[in-house]
């Protein structure tokens, strides 16, 4: 099995050609209007693009080590891939990139934030431009936070209402313990005969 790749160069150069002209393309149109302030890497085995720790200690909540990623391009199994975090977090960014695509002319494969390609006529590139260019790091940090905040919430609210529906370990005792008092009460009452003294 081959290393993984430490530098954007050593990922292209392992690609097949084709493959490798095709992100490299794609790549440019991303590096010419990424905003001030992003950088480009390798994170996840892909090249990423990211809100470095310099400008977000915090990094990505599900991996504080993490920068929080803005963007990626990968060489998948059977397709190329842009992902586009912005664009999954932002329902009007989203809805203007999805009716841009398309009038654009071409077939949109598109899942949360993965649109799939394998070919480089397939991608309108002044669409990846133009998406990458609405973004400023402030409004994808405010759009990232806003998002995590959301997810609390949401979090908080499900976990409040299981708890309200679910009775406790103590409580499922108490009922317990009650239930044995009772059946031994009966368990006794049950051993008189009638008509005994």
């Amino acid at each position: 099995m081959s290393a993984k790749p430490q530098t954007v160069d050593d990922y292209l150069s392992s690609l097949p050609e084709e493959r490798r002209e095709v992100l490299e393309t794609v790549r440019q149109a991303i590096l010419q209007n990424l905003p001030q302030g992003y950088e480009e890497g390798i994170q996840y085995g892909m090249i990423g693009y990211y809100v470095p720790h310099q400008i977000y200690p915090a990094g990505y909540h599900a991996d504080p080590r993490q920068p929080v990623p803005f963007a990626g391009l990968a060489s998948q199994k059977n397709h190329m891939a842009i992902y586009l975090m912005s664009v999954y977090a932002d329902p009007e960014l989203e809805c203007w990139f999805r009716e841009a695509w398309i009038n654009a002319g071409k077939k949109l494969d598109m899942g949360k934030s993965c649109v799939r390609f394998k070919k480089l006529d397939a991608v309108p590139l002044d669409v990846i431009a133009e998406t990458v260019r609405r973004v400023p790091v402030s409004d994808f940090i405010d759009q990232y936070e806003s998002s995590r905040v959301s997810t609390k919430a949401s979090t908080t609210k499900a976990s409040t209402t299981k708890a309200s529906t679910t009775q406790s370990p103590d409580a499922r005792k108490t009922v317990s313990q009650r239930s044995g008092a009772t059946g031994v009460k009966r368990k006794k009452k049950s051993r008189k005969t009638p008509g005994r003294s």
